[in-house]
Order: structure tokens, then C-alpha cells, then sequence
């Protein structure tokens, strides 16, 4: 079964990794190690909890403005104004 692997780098260094259709979450020292970590939990967490694999993610990237960059008016939830 071909599942979705999605790497972080970690503040404290490493990688963070994910499988989105499991929610299943662990982290390693090197690319390879949070891939080998991940593929682990999944596996056990499938074992428990079976999924169907629905065909192959289409994965991306979108780019969002940080707070940091929006104005100070936009910052506060009431203010619908901004985009």
C-alpha cells in the first residue's frame, strides 16, 4: 500500500514526519531515520486499524503570507477588510 510520507525539519534538528491518512506522527534524526520511524508507526497503527488505499495523493505546496507581513489592521479577528 503506497501511503503519504510529509517531512518537517525540526526546530531542535531532525525531521518531523507524518502520514496524513493515519495521523500517524514520529520524528528522526535524518531523512531516512524519520522515514524508517514512520513507516513503523504506520504499519502498526494499520494493523489495529485497517485503511483503503483510494489511488495515489497528489501533494503540494501553497504559499501564505506570514503575520508578520500582514498590517497591523488585519492582525485583529473583527476587522473582515483585509485580504
Amino acid at each position: 500500500m503506497q501511503l503519504t510520507a510529509v517531512l518537517v525539519p525540526a526546530p531542535e534538528g531532525g525531521f518531523v514526519a507524518t502520514n496524513p491518512e493515519t495521523g500517524t506522527t514520529t520524528q528522526g534524526e535524518t531523512v531516512e531515520g524519520a522515514l524508517a520511524n514512520l513507516r513503523e508507526a504506520t504499519e502498526l497503527y494499520l494493523e489495529e486499524s485497517p485503511i483503503e488505499s483510494y489511488g495515489r495523493p497528489l501533494v503540494t505546496t501553497i504559499e501564505v503570507r506570514s503575520r508578520a507581513a500582514w498590517p497591523a489592521a488585519c492582525i485583529r479577528p473583527s476587522n473582515m477588510s483585509c485580504s
